[in-house]
């Protein structure tokens, strides 16, 4: 199959995913209002119990809830595709020339462009809310989170591609979500962690992208934003690997 018609393909299935999203308005809204009720909740009450030496708490955890709109919007995108293989949308997609690892990077470009439309709302939300931005790091983080989502929504996509029925996915996708929102350290410091749980923390790719954001929204981090870039671009090419071959030993 040629260039030409391979874009098409992307083009075609991008497009799908871009105008579900867009016919869902209670997932646009449920998707930037849960982060920003998280923020407060968390902001006003864990906040007014930080001494008033310790720094502003609510500036503290936005990058955390950046990233929490990325985790929520890429895991969820696993669950269409399993819509889609009880619909049999896919194999009608799958008649056509276009291959398996075609069809993954079209379903992962829609799905992190919902993502970004999103995590990129949050953001300009934060400046209004008073977040130290600079034009710098509004950029910085635009790039950060846009790498944080590749990775993030072929995780989805791979989870999505083994399981069979809605209910199920939902079940893993929350042992996945909240490790990986709770280990990042977007609620609180991971200096003083015991030993075991900083392991973990080291394992989360989340960990890095709230590092990275801190680096440039808020100048503490404990990596720099260049360390913590390539990390999670180091993640995105495992799960664009894991996820290519998963699509091809999907069964529809």
């Amino acid at each position: 199959m040629n260039i030409r018609k391979t874009l098409k393909g992307l083009y075609a299935l991008w497009f799908r995913e871009f105008r579900v999203f867009t016919r869902e308005k209670s997932r646009i809204i449920s998707s930037v209002c849960l982060p920003l009720f998280w923020y407060f909740i968390f902001g006003n009450g864990v906040g007014s119990a930080m001494p008033s030496g310790a720094g502003n708490y609510q500036h503290f955890i936005f990058p955390g809830f950046l990233a929490m709109t990325i985790i929520f919007t890429g895991l969820f995108a696993g669950a269409y595709i399993v819509w889609d293989k009880k619909v049999d949308f896919l194999k009608e997609v799958l008649i056509t020339p276009l291959s398996r690892t075609t069809v993954f990077f079209g379903k992962a470009m829609g799905s992190m462009t919902d993502a970004l439309i999103q995590s990129y709302f949050l953001l300009f939300i934060g400046i209004l809310l008073g977040i130290p931005f600079t034009p710098a790091s509004i950029f910085l983080s635009m790039l950060m989170l846009f790498v944080f989502a590749n990775g993030l929504i072929s995780l989805g996509l791979i989870i999505g591609s083994f399981m069979e029925s809605p209910e199920g996915y939902g079940l893993i996708s929350s042992f996945v979500i909240y490790p990986l929102f709770l280990l990042s350290g977007a609620l609180y410091p991971l200096d003083n962690l015991p030993g075991w749980m900083k392991f973990l923390t080291r394992l989360d790719p989340a960990t890095y992208a709230v590092d990275g954001l801190r680096a440039v929204i808020l100048g503490t981090s404990a990596l720099s934003f260049t360390s913590n870039l390539l990390i999670v671009l180091g993640f995105d090419v495992l799960m664009a690997a894991v996820g290519t071959w998963a699509f091809k030993r999907m069964k529809l």
